[in-house]
């Protein structure tokens, strides 16, 4: 069992949080006259829930979750650095994480002045728990784990998840954004056997609702609350927690555009494995996945030219000679395959 209150911060833990009008009281009322709020203009002259109760009920019924285990926040961003803030001193503490993977999980670290850790995955993009567990000391406080990974589009073993989150002290962070495109269960149903792990998912991917940037952990009541401690107040507005709401009332067109995604992703891969310059194309349980070709940067530089836009990844980690192909409409992956067959 993991002791949270030797985890987190001292200062946030002595922390006195902003109270809000709107958590101050909830509810009908016949004059609100506490928010030094325009009188006019309704609906949105009102602050929006701070804590979104509405959504997050329905979000809970979706997911099987209670309410009090639901953070929502602007984008997964907004949950990975709070998490930082919340249990990482600066220059003090440390965070262990895979490579390749997300990059905001750096970007976050490097502006809370973290260390950051990275450890490589295989040469077939596979995690090893013990690598991970080795780069851990008494300083160690989070590990980012992302699963579908981030450029690599694979899930990692549910065995090899699972000796981290037994393995480590700290608190574990399992990215499934991109997990309603793996089949995979993911670790919800998980959360009550590992009181260390937070899971983030988001609305961006599967729902389609990348603008609105709404992005979901979930995580023991405990962490939960650390969370809401330290958050903006009115952290998710109005207009998003009302489209969400919407959104989640169609379900079903949801899953049919993951069954969509999905049929097009396979013929994609069928027509980019006949494609002369394209040297592997690479397993993927996401939305995306990576092909290697012949002069990546050459190939990335002439699709732009057509307007055709993927993500150049031959930097990164691992991922040399490779560029990301997210999986389009039927009519926009055509274009890809003719492009890069008069290259």
């Amino acid at each position: 069992m993991i002791n949270l209150d030797k985890l987190v911060r001292k200062n946030i833990k002595n922390l006195k949080p902003y109270s809000s009008a709107r958590e101050e009281y909830q509810g009908n009322a016949s004059a609100f006259l506490d928010a030094n709020e325009n009188p006019f203009n309704a609906p949105y002259n009102r602050y929006p829930d701070p804590l979104q109760h509405k959504l997050k009920a329905k979000i809970g019924k979706i997911k099987h979750v209670h309410e009090e285990n639901i953070f929502l926040g602007n984008g997964s961003d907004e949950p990975i650095d709070l998490l930082i803030r919340a249990f990482c001193e600066p220059s003090i503490d440390n965070i262990v994480a895979i490579d390749p993977t997300y990059g905001m999980y750096q970007v976050a670290a490097d502006i809370n002045n973290v260390e950051y850790r990275k450890v490589l995955l295989t040469d077939n993009f596979e995690l090893k728990a013990s690598d991970l567990l080795k780069t851990v000391d008494n300083s160690s406080k989070l590990i980012f784990l992302c699963s579908p990974n981030n450029p690599t589009g694979n899930c990692f073993e549910e065995s090899e998840i699972i000796k981290v989150l037994s393995g480590f002290q700290g608190i574990v962070i399992l990215d499934e954004a991109y997990l309603d495109f793996s089949g995979k269960k993911g670790f919800i149903s998980r959360l009550n056997e590992y009181p260390n792990l937070v899971i983030l998912q988001t609305f961006s991917k599967a729902w389609g609702l990348a603008s609105i940037r709404l992005g979901i952990a979930l995580a023991s009541r405990q962490i939960i609350t650390i969370l809401n401690k330290i958050k903006y107040p009115y952290n998710v507005n109005y207009l998003t927690q009302e489209l969400a709401l919407k959104a989640l009332d169609k379900e079903g067109i949801k899953d049919e555009w993951i069954q969509y995604i999905l049929t097009n992703k396979k013929l994609l891969i069928q027509k980019l494995e006949n494609v002369r310059i394209v040297k592997k194309v690479y397993p993927s349980d996401a939305n995306f996945f990576l092909i290697k070709v012949e002069e990546p940067n050459n190939v990335y530089e002439y699709l732009i030219e057509n307007k055709i836009i993927v993500r150049n990844r031959s930097s990164v980690s691992l991922c040399g000679g490779c560029l990301r192909i997210t999986v389009g409409t039927q009519e926009e992956n055509d274009l890809l395959i003719k492009a890069l067959k008069k290259f």
